[in-house]
């Protein structure tokens, strides 16, 4: 395993993090094979684990809480608040970033995960119904509490990271020093501005879907039916698959890829992560694996880099700053999707 710094941190983590979106009801249900691949990830080197309250509605922490116990010192534990969590018809704050809501979300995920602290804490979204200098303003009280170490920002456009840089700077309270993106061969919209925004910003990357959903696992090819068990079918509300046009236009790069990987001598899914890990930027890159044997599958991609050859072969296949499914970035502003903040 390799390491860098987590941006202005100083903290050391793993170039590979260990996803648990999957863990739990969302994905994996056998909680004693997600304990196994906490186990496999640490004895790899992997230092870093990342979740989310929202994920499974709260299982993942808990799941990643009970595997960590007797280990917890080991890794750099990274959680997030934002999404809305289920709540009773009179409970209308149970998601966002007022202080009203941080203060309560911390706790809650400090009781699943077991813990007193988290290393690094991330504003899963941003919330345009919240002004950032009262999330900043919590979140600061936070870091001097003890209770969370970092704090950063997750599929903030370049605008709202350089919007909390200065809000953070003016009110003097904690800035953001990492933000967590995605980024893919196939969704490479983050190069643009979101990466060397955050890179002017000595700002940690954390890049989340490098294997853009499944599709650089080399399990989706042109003519033939996903597996039963692909997230191709389990999740078609949150995958691309059913649109004709976007899944044939990924169907044709996946296909030069596989050349590709074949030509580097390596899997499709190392060179996708290869790929991500390239960029000065990237600190570490999330796995989100959902079995075992999709995380060994992974832990091998830091072995050797890509050649500047493959590197530029991928720039002829998906054009810098370029996203084949605009659904891939992650976040949409809300002026984009309702009509009534474009009209007068």
């Amino acid at each position: 395993m390799h390491y860098r710094i987590l941006g202005g941190t100083g903290i050391e983590v793993s170039q590979l993090c260990l996803g648990s979106m999957m863990f739990g009801a969302w994905g994996n249900t056998d909680e004693a094979e997600c304990h196994r691949m906490v186990a496999t990830a640490l004895d790899a080197g992997v230092n870093i684990i990342d979740t989310a309250d929202v994920y499974a509605f709260g299982e993942s922490e808990e799941i990643i809480g009970r595997a960590l116990k007797g280990r917890r010192d080991d890794v750099v534990l990274v959680s997030k608040v934002a999404s809305r969590m289920p709540a009773g018809p009179l409970d209308r704050n149970r998601g966002g970033t007022s202080r009203l809501w941080i203060t309560r979300a911390v706790e809650d995920s400090l009781r699943r995960l077991g813990t007193d602290h988290l290393d690094v804490y991330l504003v899963h979204r941003p919330d345009p119904h919240t002004d950032v200098e009262e999330t900043l303003g919590a979140l600061s009280d936070l870091v001097r509490a003890g209770k969370v170490r970092a704090i950063g920002s997750s599929s903030f456009p370049a605008e709202e990271i350089v919007e909390a840089q200065w809000a953070a700077r003016r009110g003097g309270r904690e800035r953001f020093t990492v933000e967590q993106l995605s980024y893919s061969i196939l969704a490479r919209h983050a190069e643009a501005a979101a990466l060397p925004t955050a890179q002017r910003h000595r700002m940690g990357v954390m890049v989340w879907s490098p294997l853009n959903g499944g599709w650089l696992t080399g399990k989706y090819r042109a003519g033939a039916e996903p597996a039963g068990d692909s997230r191709a079918l389990r999740n078609s509300d949150h995958f691309d698959f059913a649109d004709e046009q976007v899944r044939e236009r990924k169907l044709a790069v996946v296909a030069e890829l596989v050349r590709l990987a074949a030509e580097e001598g390596c899997t499709l899914v190392e060179l996708a992560l290869r790929f991500v890990l390239a960029h000065p930027g990237v600190t570490s890159a999330v796995m989100g694996a959902r079995t075992h044997d999709q995380l060994l599958s992974q832990l091998t991609a830091v072995d050797r880099p890509l050649s500047a050859e493959a590197l530029d072969r991928i720039d002829e296949l998906v054009a810098p700053g370029s996203v084949l499914n605009p659904a891939d970035v992650g976040y949409t502003p809300p002026a984009l999707e309702t009509a009534a903040l474009r009209r007068r």
